[in-house]
């Protein structure tokens, strides 16, 4: 009895190597999760901006697409290093 207790604890299943592999790949899932949580919570961050108003959108026009107002004057500062 204590023979075949032994070799299911440490071969047979739910071993003592099954339940490693078991938390190992937990421990994966758990990174991936929490990597979509952070980005969908960035996601709806940026949906409330672009929700909130014009500022957001002429951010994203500027930032993103390079646009300026008219009658605006666009500055280049080119850092050498």
């Amino acid at each position: 009895m204590i023979i075949h207790l032994q070799y299911r604890l440490w071969v047979g299943d739910g071993s003592v190597a099954q339940v490693k592999e078991y938390q190992a790949r937990l421990d994966v899932l758990e990174e991936k999760v929490k990597a979509k949580k952070e980005r969908n919570e960035a996601l709806y961050a940026e949906i409330e901006d672009l929700r909130k108003g014009q500022e957001a959108i002429e951010e994203r026009a500027r930032d993103e697409l390079g646009m300026i107002k008219e009658k605006e004057t666009f500055f280049q500062v080119i850092e050498e290093k």
